[in-house]
């Protein structure tokens, strides 16, 4: 029987992976969709360098659509530039977009919302399933990522640059997700048991940035990761 396609919403973070890994086995997953901050050339929220991005895309063996945003985009610049990927994913035959959301339920409204105007389904499979039950599969599974981003007012600067394993799960405060569900730390996976290779890296300096927003978190610590 012919498998829907379908395109991974891709961040580069644990949660995308872990979702892939699943939708692999029901789904042919034609494409990897990240959005890029042009003028830094790296990762949208996540900051990690466009280049490793693209040797990730490189080693899972699946081809990357990067949408390119300005470097402070609006709701009504993302979502056209969305829409114009959109647009061309539905021409190539796309019927699905796969989602690593675990429990933000109106972040699920908006995607399924807006992919509804396209006739495309959204599929999220880690949906529901408790977060610590994932953070053991993913031990379980030998994946590798280390925290690229903290949130400033939820974690301390140690947290950022360490590698995901069971010493910095034991360490994170109890009022924190384990999978950063509410956007307490983001990663960048290094390997996974679908990449041919891992990505090779160096960790940098730590930086500390502010942002003028009331919409979401506004201060951060960044891992650089260099190639």
């Amino acid at each position: 029987m012919k498998r829907p396609k379908a395109v991974m919403n891709w961040s580069g973070g644990k949660d995308s992976a872990m979702a892939l890994q699943k939708a692999l086995l029901e789904f042919e997953v034609c494409y990897l969709l990240t959005t890029v901050n042009e003028k830094w050339q790296r990762i949208s929220m996540h900051g990690v360098r466009r280049e490793l991005l693209q040797s990730q895309a490189e080693s899972i063996g699946i081809q990357l659509i990067e949408v390119l945003l300005p470097e402070v985009a609006s709701m009504e610049v993302y979502e056209e530039k969305m829409n114009e990927a959109l647009d061309f994913l539905v021409r190539e035959g796309i019927t699905h977009a796969i989602f690593g959301d675990i429990f933000l339920e109106d972040l699920r409204a908006y995607r399924e919302s807006k992919l509804k105007e396209k006739g495309v389904k959204a599929v999220f499979p880690l949906w529901g399933k408790a977060t610590k039950f994932l953070v053991e599969e993913f031990m379980r599974m030998k994946f590798g990522a280390i925290v690229v981003c903290v949130d400033a007012s939820k974690l301390k600067k140690s947290f950022c640059g360490r590698i995901l394993d069971e010493d910095f799960f034991r360490d994170l405060p109890e009022d924190v997700d384990p999978c950063g569900e509410n956007g307490e730390f983001h990663t960048f996976v290094f390997d996974a048991p679908f990449f041919r290779k891992p990505i090779p890296f160096k960790k940098g300096d730590i930086v500390y940035r502010e942002y003028d927003d009331t919409r979401w978190a506004s201060k951060f610590y960044f891992c650089d990761l260099i190639v």
